[in-house]
């Protein structure tokens, strides 16, 4: 076991983590308008002088597990009319394809326990283009691509330093921090650099009056106090002096009310930049920051060390360069270990920083929804409006946790399911914290009495694919081939919520009962001709594909998980005719079973559609090749002949039902004919419908692209889709961009894009259907090729599209780049990934949120599947 694993197995050494956001302007539990304009009410200008009731933001920040006391970097290149004290970008009304973080930062490694950690932020020395940014987005039309930071030429004569921040911890709280900048430019430059330190304000709200405290002890310690932190000094290393101010809001800057606080939050930085009088001259307050002026010679580097620690050091430097290399060759030894059997270079790169984007993802969220409603006895009441409003319903959610987030920037909260997929690649290195991050999101204080999973602070009630339970069993493997045992526990605390969540669905999502599902949003927002969060009219139903087959995987997950359980306790024998049984409804109805339901499968096109049902049962078929008819693919399981011999009861019970409904037994593919090595398959598709699937996904005119599969069919760029209704037009076309219109919102665009964790979804699918049928069962590949392949080897080449995103070709350009030659070409951009929320449909370019790692860290996951070939 290496001194990684083994700090894994000690409680504590998570305490301290990269748990600050990256923003905190914009968000929902900051807002506290009566209209709900969260992007309106707090703006990254008012961001430096306000101090935020619900969480903290920085560069490259750290904090303790309740964020009590965070620690970050802020820099001054001479020319900005602001510290660069945080990310800018442009919130969704600015961006032509909506919110977008318009900086370049790279999270390139850490470890589980956060013992080492490195980033990469990339400061430019002319002056940052602000209004610049603003305005030529604002000037671009939908149709055109977003204007980054990269876009603006401030990089394209090397005018730029290179700012690498390390952490390593020699103890639980005892961490080291070394900022080395390099000056990528021909010419010497200036550059202030100041490493912030602060108390997330908890005092002022008139809730607890206990007020921290820090202050300068000599020349080189910064002292804490704070009744629950052991950390208790700040040592530095060459800086010229100390500044301190209060982490308090500058009321009469944001308001023009008068100010109570003579040293606000922007003290240090109106200081700086405007030579004001608002810092502590007593050397005091809530936040300070240590003052570097330096000037870096022309392709020269300096390093900046500091020390956070809970014990006084005569000498905090002594030995620190070896402490520091101790801590990183541990990371190099955790990573041999965990890489062992990847013999490519490049797809360790790849790996490593994915995983490294989701480690750095960790983020503290704090969030009372009663208490957001009520507000604070010390703040202004809230307009009567909020409640009435977003989350009312909410009322009993309390977090304050380390949770992981999709993206600190853009999405620097939780998402229902976007954690499961996190925890899926997350298990890879720290199961325990998959498990934890699992069980959070069915807590009682998450978990809506009704049984709802909270979706994301914008609205709580939206619905989520529900694809916990298949995490849920994802992470219970992964765990136990790690530990060498199985964590029966958690998998049995997380089935009965997981019960309750099911029940939920199944008596809020199905209004009709007949086993069809009308989930609505679902997370493909942009796919369909309409908004499918928004009912419809005159009482008309969309009955969804996408929704029925995710619950038909969510039985099947549920039912794998009770003969999993059933090994523990044979009182879950009935659970798992349970959930065989829903499973064998849902089939049925998704098949064209019952009175007055003609069901979702389309003869004549050989595909899955959503439909309209009218209160009269007249019924439109959505005819359009999407995603959402590719979904049925993944509700497949194979139980094997020594799951029914072990469970005899169940396989009596199951037995019966095959017997006295054999219309619905037919349906499923081959249960009465054993596979090899008697194995028995449940899927939602019998062998044509799964073939005729897999002819439409695997047509490179239709889904499969050169990256991966599309989520819309590629007909559609010349042909699409339209549906004539009520003397509406609604249209459908292939995009393999971000989104032309705004119809939907955002840049969530499900027209044409590839999605990894989709994509991932379909190839586990192929493997469980090889499990079955073997390498007897060959298919063409790709459609009309001649090529026949077992369809695992179908799913190896569609995670080696995928994998081609990230991956140089042979001539040392990378997809996920585009066309930027800065990026394709130069030696300190090459090889620093960036990992998208989703990709281009035909060329592979990386869209969306620049460090949605979240689920698109599955990569990770694909790398090892490659070379590990598992189930």
């Amino acid at each position: 076991m290496n001194q990684e694993q083994q700090r894994l197995q000690i409680q504590g050494w998570k305490k301290w983590g990269s748990y600050v956001s990256d923003r905190q302007w914009g968000t929902v539990r900051e807002d506290y308008s009566g209209s709900g304009s969260s992007w309106d009410f707090t703006t990254h200008d008012m961001a430096r002088s306000k101090a935020w009731r619900w969480g903290e933001e920085g560069i490259g920040g750290i904090c303790d597990e309740k964020q009590l006391l965070c620690f970050s970097l802020a820099f001054w290149n001479k020319k900005d009319p602001i510290l660069k004290e945080r990310y800018f970008g442009l919130n969704n009304a600015q961006g032509n394809h909506g919110e977008d973080v318009k900086e370049l930062y790279y999270y390139l490694d850490a470890t589980p326990t956060h013992s080492y950690m490195k980033m990469l932020y990339k400061y430019v020395q002319q002056e940052y283009p602000y209004e610049q940014l603003i305005r030529e987005n604002a000037r671009r039309s939908k149709t055109e691509e977003e204007y980054e930071l990269i876009d603006t030429g401030l990089f394209n004569e090397d005018k730029y330093f290179d700012i690498f921040i390390e952490y390593a911890k020699e103890d639980m709280d005892d961490i080291l921090v070394k900022i080395t900048i390099h000056n990528r430019s021909n010419t010497d430059a200036p550059l202030t650099v100041l490493p912030t330190v602060w108390f997330r304000n908890t005092w002022v709200w008139g809730r607890r009056p206990y007020k921290p405290a820090l202050w300068q002890e000599d020349a080189q310690t910064i002292r804490f106090e704070h009744e629950k932190l052991q950390v208790q000094y700040l040592y530095q290393e060459g800086g010229q002096e100390m500044l301190f101010c209060e982490n308090e809001s500058n009321n009469k800057k944001l308001y023009n009310v008068d100010a109570i606080t003579p040293y606000a939050k922007d003290g240090i930085n109106d200081y700086i930049i405007h030579g004001a009088d608002t810092i502590n001259p007593s050397k005091q307050g809530t936040k300070a920051a240590v003052h570097y002026e330096l000037n870096i010679p022309a392709h020269g580097t300096h390093t900046i060390r500091l020390r956070l620690t809970d014990k006084a050091k005569e000498q905090p430097f002594a030995g620190f360069e070896d402490l520091f290399a101790a801590k990183v060759a541990d990371a190099n030894a955790y990573y041999d270990e965990l890489q062992a059997e990847i013999k490519d270079e490049d797809e360790k790169l790849i790996q490593r920083q994915a995983l490294a984007g989701m480690l750095w993802n960790k983020q503290f969220y704090y969030y009372k929804v009663q208490r957001w409603l009520e507000g604070d006895p010390s703040q202004p009441t809230p307009p009567a409006e909020r409640w009435n409003g977003r989350n009312k319903e909410w009322k009993h959610l309390v977090n304050e946790d380390i949770i992981s987030v999709p993206d600190k920037w853009e999405f620097p909260w939780y998402a229902a399911w976007d954690l499961a997929f996190h925890c899926v690649t997350l298990a890879m290195v720290d199961p325990d914290f998959a498990k934890q991050q699992l069980l959070l999101l069915t807590e009682e204080w998450y978990m809506h009495p009704s049984g709802e999973f909270p979706a994301y602070e914008w609205a709580f009630g939206d619905v989520n694919p529900p694809v916990h339970a298949g995490a849920v069993y994802r992470v219970f493997k992964q765990d136990a081939a790690i530990k060498g045992e199985k964590d029966y526990h958690f998998l049995e605390a997380l089935f009965h919520k997981l019960l309750i969540n099911f029940t939920w669905w199944v008596n809020r999502k199905d209004s009709s009962g007949s086993n069809i599902f009308e989930g609505g949003f679902l997370g493909l927002d942009n796919i369909g001709a309409f908004d499918r969060s928004l009912p419809l009219p005159n009482g008309v139903r969309e009955e969804q594909a996408d929704a029925t087959s995710w619950m038909a995987t969510y039985a099947l997950n549920m039912l794998h998980i009770s003969l999993e359980l059933c090994n523990h306790n044979k009182v879950y024998n009935g659970m798992a005719t349970k959930f065989f049984e829903h499973f064998m409804y849902i089939a049925g109805a998704m098949a064209s079973m019952g009175t007055g339901n003609s069901g979702l499968w389309d003869d004549e096109d050989e595909f899955f559609y959503d439909q309209l049902r009218a209160p009269d049962n007249r019924i439109l078929k959505l005819k359009f090749r999407s995603m959402v008819g590719l979904i049925p693919l993944c509700a497949v399981e194979v139980i094997s002949k020594e799951a029914l011999e072990n469970n005899p009861v169940f396989a009596e019970r199951m037995s019966w039902f095959l017997r006295h409904r054999p219309d619905l037994a037919q349906l499923v593919s081959r249960w009465y004919e054993e596979g090899k090595e008697n194995k028995h398959l449940l899927s939602l598709l019998r062998g044509h419908r799964m073939k005729r699937l897999l002819y439409r996904m695997l047509d490179e005119t239709e889904f499969l692209g050169e990256y991966g599969v599309r989520s819309l069919s590629k007909k559609y760029e010349t042909d699409p889709y339209r549906l004539k209704e009520n003397g509406t037009e609604l249209i459908v076309k292939y995009v393999p961009g971000e989104s032309d219109t705004i119809t939907y919102g955002g840049n969530s665009n499900w027209r044409g894009p590839i999605w990894i964790q989709m994509n991932f979804l379909l190839i586990e699918s192929l493997r469980k259907f090889h499990y079955f049928y073997t390498d007897d069962f060959r298919i063409e590949y790709p459609t009309s090729s001649g090529c026949y392949y077992s369809l695992k080897e179908v799913g190896t080449f569609l995670a080696d599209r995928l994998l081609k995103i990230f991956r140089k070709d042979e001539n040392g350009r990378r997809p996920v780049f585009g066309n930027n030659e800065k990026l394709q070409k130069d030696p300190h951009f090459a090889d620093l990934l960036q990992f998208h929320e989703y990709f281009h449909g035909d060329s592979g370019k990386g869209l969306g949120a620049a460090h949605q790692t979240g689920w698109t860290g599955l990569v990770a996951n694909l790398i090892r599947m490659k070379h590990t070939n598992p189930r």
